[in-house]
C-alpha cells in the first residue's frame, strides 16, 4: 500500500489529511492481524484513533468498499467495524451521507498521572510516615506467595468473608495478643485496607448512630480529620499535655468519641502515662464513649519493651486499629480493626457494601507469613535498622544545630526536633530548605502552634533514609540555613 492509496481513500489537502493519515497508519497492524481476530483488531484500532484525537470529530471516513480495498481486507469486516462503532457513538452515519467521526467523543488526555504522595525533585526527603521500602522481604514474600497460590483451593478465590479470611484473622488475633496485649477475638476482627479504611468505617457507623463530631489530638495527624470528614463527621481538636490527651477539655467538649495514639503520640512522640490512660478509660465508661486507638507504629520501641495497647484494658470502649504499612509496606494496603462487640455487625455490613472484602490471595500470603515467623523476623530487622538511623539523626542534629531539643520516647519512625530561636524564623528556614531541595514537615502542620514559641519545630522522618543520607541531609540543611547550597 502506498501514500497515493492513502490520499485516494482519505481525501486531500491540509491538516485534515495529516490527521487521517496518522489514523490510517494506526489501522495497518489491524489489517495484518490473524484472520480470526482481524475484525476485532480493526474495531479497536478505529476506536483508538478516535479516542486519541487522530481522527477528529467531523472527519468523513472512506466508504467501506474503499477502505477495505486499501487495507486488503473484506468489505464485510469494515462494514461490521463501522456499524459497531456507530452503535457505540464513536461514529455517525446516515443513508447516502457517508460515515463521520462523532462529536460526542472527547479525546483522551495523555497517559495516566501518578498522584502518589512523593516529593519529586527533592534531594533529601525528611517527611515522616514512610518505612524503608528496600527492607521489604521480597524473596520471602515471593516464596510465600508461590506456596500459598499453589495450595489455595479454588473456592478461596471467590468473594471472601468481608471481615477477612478466617486464617488471617486467626493469625492476626494471635499476633496482636502476643505482641500488643490486645483482647483479640477473631470473630470481631476486620481486615481493612489500612488504618485509613478502618477509620472511615468507624466514622460511617458513628454517624449512623447519630454522632456528628469526633475529638482528635492537637497536635495530631491531619489525616484523621480528613478521613472523618469523608464519613460526614466534624472533628474537635483537643489539647495535649506532657502525659497525653488532657481529659478536662475532652469532658467539656461533649464529644462521645475521640481518636488517640497512646503508645507513641503523633507527632509529639510522647507515650501516654499510666495515670492518663486510666483517666481516659474512666471518661469512656462514664460517658459511654468510644476511644479509637491508632496503634500506627506500636511495635517500634528502642529503649524498652513497648507499652501494651489501651484496648487490652477495656475492649468494649476501645476500637483498635493498626496495619503493616510501617512494618512491611504501605502499598500492601493491609490493616485491621478490632471494635467493641456492639459495633461488629454494623462494621461488617459497612465493609461489605464498601468493597466486598480485601483481596483473598494477599490475605492468605500475610496469614502464612505471620504463622511461619516471617513477620516477627521482619520486625526485628526493621527495629535494628531504625534504631541506628534515629541515633544518626540525633547525633547529626547535635553537631550541625547545637541546642536542638529532640523530644519524645525512643520509638517509631520520626522525631520532633525543636531548633533554637536563632535558626528561625520558621518561614525563612523552610524556604531555605526548599531552595536546597530538602523536603520537611513543620510541626505547625500538625495542629495548633504555641504563639509564645519562636523555635523552628520539625517532624523529621528517618526510617526511609540510609544513615549516610541522614547525615548528609542534616549537613546540607545547615548549609542551606547559612545561605549556601
Amino acid at each position: 500500500m502506498t501514500s497515493s492509496g492513502t490520499s485516494s481513500v482519505f481525501g486531500s489537502g491540509g491538516g485534515a489529511q495529516e490527521s487521517v493519515s496518522a489514523a490510517w497508519e494506526l489501522l495497518l497492524p489491524a489489517a495484518s492481524a490473524p484472520a480470526r481476530g482481524r475484525g476485532r483488531a480493526l474495531q479497536s484500532a478505529l476506536r483508538e484513533a478516535v479516542r486519541s484525537g487522530r481522527l477528529v470529530p467531523g472527519t468523513r471516513l472512506p466508504s467501506s468498499r474503499a477502505l477495505a480495498a486499501d487495507l486488503g481486507v473484506s468489505r464485510g469486516l469494515v462494514t461490521e467495524a463501522y456499524e459497531q462503532l456507530t452503535a457505540e457513538s464513536y461514529l455517525r452515519s446516515g443513508r447516502g451521507a457517508g460515515t463521520w467521526v462523532s462529536g460526542s467523543v472527547r479525546p483522551a488526555a495523555g497517559g495516566a498521572r501518578d498522584l502518589s504522595p512523593r516529593a519529586r525533585g527533592t534531594r533529601i526527603d525528611f517527611r515522616p510516615g514512610t518505612p524503608d521500602l528496600s527492607l521489604f522481604p521480597r524473596s520471602a514474600w515471593a516464596a510465600t506467595y508461590r506456596s500459598v497460590l499453589g495450595r489455595l483451593p479454588h473456592s478461596a478465590l471467590g468473594y471472601p468473608d468481608p471481615r477477612g479470611l478466617p486464617e488471617l484473622r486467626d493469625a492476626l488475633a494471635a499476633l496482636l495478643t502476643r505482641r500488643r496485649g490486645v483482647v483479640a477475638d477473631p470473630e470481631r476482627l476486620l481486615v481493612c485496607s489500612g488504618v485509613a479504611q478502618a477509620t472511615t468505617l468507624l466514622g460511617s457507623v458513628l454517624r449512623d448512630r447519630g454522632l456528628r463530631t469526633v475529638g482528635v489530638e492537637d497536635p495530631g495527624s491531619p489525616e484523621h480529620a480528613s478521613l472523618f470528614a469523608s464519613a460526614g463527621l466534624a472533628t474537635a481538636p483537643l489539647p495535649l499535655d506532657d502525659e497525653g490527651l488532657d481529659v478536662g477539655p475532652l469532658v467539656r467538649s461533649g464529644v462521645r468519641a475521640v481518636v488517640t495514639t497512646p503508645a507513641h503520640q503523633f507527632p509529639t512522640g510522647i507515650a501516654y502515662s499510666a495515670a492518663r490512660r486510666s483517666r481516659l478509660l474512666d471518661w469512656a465508661r462514664e460517658s459511654d464513649g468510644l476511644i479509637v486507638e491508632d496503634d500506627y507504629d506500636g511495635d517500634f520501641r528502642y529503649d524498652r519493651a513497648p507499652v501494651g495497647a489501651l484496648q487490652g484494658l477495656d475492649p468494649e470502649h476501645v476500637a483498635y486499629t493498626g496495619s503493616v504499612s510501617k512494618s512491611l509496606a504501605p502499598g500492601l494496603r493491609l490493616g485491621w480493626l478490632l471494635a467493641p462487640a456492639s459495633m461488629t455487625d454494623e462494621l461488617t455490613h459497612r465493609k461489605r457494601t464498601m468493597d466486598l472484602g480485601n483481596p483473598a490471595v494477599d490475605q492468605a500470603v500475610l496469614a502464612d507469613f505471620i504463622a511461619r515467623g516471617g513477620y516477627d523476623r521482619q520486625l526485628r530487622r526493621c527495629q535494628r535498622a531504625y534504631r541506628e538511623r534515629r541515633d544518626v539523626l540525633t547525633a547529626a542534629l547535635a553537631e550541625h544545630f547545637p541546642g536542638t531539643e529532640v523530644s519524645g520516647i525512643a520509638a517509631g519512625l520520626h522525631i520532633i526536633a525543636r531548633l533554637p530561636e536563632r535558626y528561625g524564623p520558621e518561614a525563612e528556614f523552610l524556604a531555605r530548605a526548599e531552595e536546597a531541595r530538602i523536603a520537611l514537615r513543620p510541626l505547625s502542620d500538625c495542629g495548633t502552634r504555641r504563639t509564645d514559641d519562636e523555635s523552628v519545630g520539625l517532624v523529621l522522618g528517618y526510617a526511609h533514609l540510609s544513615p549516610v543520607d541522614i547525615a548528609h541531609g542534616v549537613q546540607r540543611l545547615a548549609a542551606a540555613r547559612r545561605g549556601r547550597r
